[in-house]
């Protein structure tokens, strides 16, 4: 299905519903319409057409949902990019996607190399227009409202390309499909329904997989997105107040500021009945506070990534329900730990470095396939090769299966460390630092060490100057064999996270992988 059609479906049935909901505007469906339309036909009079690539960095606003629908109608490919790209980093996604034309929000204008080949194709989303660039507003304004252009493109047509950093530091543009997007959301989502009526706040960047595939999602299902331009706290909770969100996702940091914010309890939160969270791992404690203190939402466990086109294994509503026996609420908090089952519509293994299928709770690595996977990173044949094996992409994550089907992540393969021949999986010995009273946030990595080849060391935030290295590593003692133990400590006030909260393990690395001095 080309996800045009989503719009065109949700504005047949429900075209006076509030489609978007933005800096206090609101956009029905039909209007959205009506703007998609608009930039459509505009984008076609300055040349983009088919295969063309769409290119927009800006903090998420209307337009960036705009924008994936008018590429859409155009048969063009809408590349996304980080609104918190450094010049050199913009520089190479712009000369990886050699875009047609460049949506842009003026404060970015001056990191856009001059150089590069859609310099005179930008489009300012904000501030005033000159000579050199147009006006998004503008361009708008002087196009046909008509639909004018009708897409062609086909299931296995690329639709978006949306960039991961690689290992080495330069960003993999992943092709994702109309049926990337579509299968996913056909299987799991209902489509608009006049008598039913949600929102969805959201706050995830629209950048990032896990954004846009819930801003299609709203909109096939006919939900009010709530848009934030970024996550802030105070103005999460007015925005879920004002708008009674019934949706909305978190990622874990994100969810435990909430919980922390002294204006917490002055806001009515009662509307939320769905709150999602992923993208990183989600310490137990901050989930079982979050259970307590949203009594009247469901959670659910989300875990994919790009290449996936987001969920492929979910812990459902039921799961995050701590009733029953004693014995059953253990269990109910050890799959708290986990990532869920897989979904139906994909097919999930672990296989071993040979590709072959592990036994149940031996660790391997986490390999998918089915009909939404990516169809390769742009003109990086060699990358492809070596993610896409036999029909299934490899992860890169690794993890174990226990007898109910539950899969638990170990971490990820290139974060693993090495010593004396022992793998030690960070996010194992991280769940026990986090589980220590005196500890707010810790991660783990591997250091050089001349006699055991890697040692493992951890860096923490603590709440308090009362807790020293030697109580920390002590603490880990009866809690996990001793080769998995943390040989040094080094804290410091934060851990470097990128928006979606994953911990920037070559970050870390880059700097405490040798000796330091610990530093307030």
């Amino acid at each position: 299905m080309n996800t045009s059609e989503f719009l065109m479906i949700a504005g047949a049935i429900v075209p006076d519903r509030p489609a978007i909901i933005f800096d206090g505007q609101t956009i029905t469906f039909d209007g959205l319409a009506d703007r998609v339309n608009r930039l459509a036909n505009g984008l076609s009079k300055i040349g983009v057409g088919p295969g063309d690539r769409v290119a927009i960095m800006q903090v998420n606003t209307n337009q960036c949902i705009e924008a994936y629908f008018a590429a859409a109608q155009l048969d063009a490919i809408y590349v996304p990019i980080n609104f918190r790209a450094k010049i050199d980093e913009l520089a190479q996604m712009l000369e990886i996607a050699q875009p047609t034309c460049l949506l842009l929000g003026e404060r970015y204008l001056s990191l856009v190399p001059e150089g590069s080949g859609c310099f005179d194709g930008i489009i300012l989303l904000d501030g005033e227009a000159n000579e050199s660039h147009q006006s998004y507003e503008t361009l708008l304004a002087e196009s046909s409202a008509d639909q004018m252009h009708f897409p062609e493109a086909g299931d296995e047509d690329t639709t978006v390309i949306m960039f991961t950093a690689g290992t080495t530091g330069v960003p993999k543009g992943v092709m994702l499909t109309h049926d990337s997007f579509s299968s996913y959301l056909l299987a799991t989502v209902e489509p608009a329904d006049p008598e039913v009526e949600e929102s969805n706040l959201i706050t995830v960047p629209f950048y990032h997989i896990a954004g846009l595939q819930a801003a299609l999602a709203a909109v096939y299902g006919g939900r009010t997105l709530v848009v934030m331009r970024q996550f802030e706290p105070e103005e999460w909770l007015r925005l879920v107040q004002e708008n009674q969100a019934n949706r909305a996702m978190l990622v874990p940091t994100m969810l435990k500021h909430l919980m922390e914010h002294p204006k917490f309890a002055d806001y009515d939160l009662s509307s939320l009945s769905v709150i999602t969270y992923g993208a990183a791992p989600m310490p137990l404690q901050t989930i079982r506070e979050a259970i307590s203190r949203f009594p009247g939402a469901r959670f659910i466990n989300a875990f994919g990534q790009t290449e996936t086109a987001s969920t492929i294994t979910m812990l459902p509503p039921d799961d995050h329900v701590l009733d029953g026996s004693p014995e059953e609420i253990e269990t109910k908090l050890r799959r708290l730990t986990s990532i869920g089952k897989p979904l139906g519509d994909v097919e999930v293994d672990i296989v071993d470095e040979e590709g072959q299928p592990v036994t149940t709770g031996e660790q391997g690595e986490i390999v998918a396939r089915g009909s939404r996977m990516m169809a390769g990173y742009w003109r990086e044949e060699s990358a492809t090769r070596d993610t896409i094996r036999g029909g299934w992409i490899y992860t890169g994550d690794l993890g174990y299966q226990d007898d109910d089907g539950y899969i638990f992540l170990s971490g990820r393969a290139k974060d693993f460390i090495k010593r004396g021949g022992e793998m030690v999986s960070p996010e194992e010995v991280e769940q026990v630092l986090r589980s220590h009273p005196e500890l707010d946030d810790a991660a783990v990595i591997g250091v050089p060490d001349l006699e055991w080849g890697e040692e493992v060391r951890a860096v923490v935030v603590a709440r308090s100057d009362r807790v020293t290295e030697e109580e920390i590593i002590e603490f880990c003692r009866d809690k996990m064999a001793g080769f998995k133990r943390p040989r040094s400590v080094v804290f410091v006030r934060e851990l470097p996270r990128n928006v979606m909260g994953k911990v920037l393990k070559r970050d870390l690395r880059e700097e405490f992988s040798h000796p330091v001095e610990n530093r307030e």
